[in-house]
């Protein structure tokens, strides 16, 4: 875990990102808003980039433009790693594998998700704390919305 003095090292699941955008003043938006304001440090892969453009198009339905300047916006804040960790251990679904290896290869302290079905049960992975936007929050001493 972070030392008192370092900023907790972060990977934010592609659910998390887009509840922020769809609720916002909720435990996803403040996440991010820890973010934006530089509280914490983000990882983030292509895949996942790649993951919030996808849902960006397909079900906000917004333009190459916005989905550029909003990929823009969160590049800009963010650490673009590329993981050469292989992750398996999730059987059901293997694309939230990819979630895992960026987690390991940015060695975080915390994976944020809302994925209640594959991610946030297995509560630790290599060491890393798998937490709910609002878990997070509460680890952190803020309190949800």
């Amino acid at each position: 875990m972070p030392t008192a003095v370092e900023k907790p090292r972060v990977v934010i699941d592609t659910n998390v990102f887009v509840s922020a955008l769809s609720h916002p003043g909720g435990p996803p938006a403040e996440v991010i808003d820890l973010l934006f304001f530089g509280e914490i440090e983000v990882y983030v892969s292509p895949f996942i980039l790649a993951e919030v453009e996808r849902i960006l198009s397909q079900k906000f339905g917004l333009s190459a433009q916005s989905i550029r300047r909003a990929l823009g916006s969160l590049t800009a804040v963010t650490h673009v790693i590329h993981p050469n960790t292989k992750v398996t251990v999730i059987k059901q679904k293997d694309d939230d594998n990819r979630i895992l290896e960026c987690g390991v290869e940015a060695k975080a302290h915390y994976i944020v998700s809302g994925d209640k079905r594959h991610i946030l049960p297995l509560r630790v992975f290599r060491g890393m704390r798998i937490v709910s936007p609002a878990e997070f929050l509460q680890q952190l001493g803020r309190h949800a919305n």
